[in-house]
């Protein structure tokens, strides 16, 4: 069996998300992990998904109209159990250049994961939403780190302990 990851990228439209999982279902290929958004009018898909050879998932895709594929197998997950404590981080203040770089760069320097992230400009208006898994007893020193970063960046930070998702 082969785990491929997948990623779509294309002007938004309705059916778009119908279109591409039934080219994937037609291929043999089960959608096991999968994200999608809407980002300013295009549409954005990653996925990841076992079954068919990589060749078949790229044949299958090309029948789906306007959107760009990309294909590559990858080795399947070995551990799932997660390494450190969730925490749920946002950032929010005017936008400007390197809040992203910032922000990533404060929670890889203390060893934490950022697991999901999205950022949204409204206005005038930057909002980052991540969820973070931190290592045991590193919340403080990261919420003092992103503090600092905070009053460099002239944006508010808020990081707080985030429950574990139960799926």
């Amino acid at each position: 069996m082969h785990e491929l990851a997948i990623t779509v990228i294309g002007p938004d439209r309705t059916g778009i998300v119908a279109d591409v999982s039934e080219a994937l279902a037609a291929v043999g290929a089960n959608l096991t992990d999968s994200t999608m958004t809407r980002l300013r009018g295009h549409f954005a898909m990653t996925l990841i998904c076992t079954g068919p050879a990589e060749a078949e998932a790229v044949q299958a895709l090309r029948r789906v109209g306007g959107v760009l594929a990309t294909v590559r197998p990858v080795e399947p997950e070995t551990g799932t159990a997660a390494a450190g404590e969730p925490y749920q981080l946002s950032v929010h203040g005017a936008d400007r250049l390197g809040i992203v770089a910032a922000v990533a760069r404060v929670v890889a320097a203390v060893g934490a994961n950022i697991t999901d992230l999205t950022t949204r400009l409204s206005g005038p208006l930057y909002v980052l939403v991540a969820e973070v898994d931190v290592p045991a007893g590193a919340g403080d020193e990261l919420a003092e780190r992103l503090a600092v970063a905070a009053a460099e960046l002239d944006v508010d930070v808020t990081l707080r302990r985030a429950e574990s998702e139960i799926l």
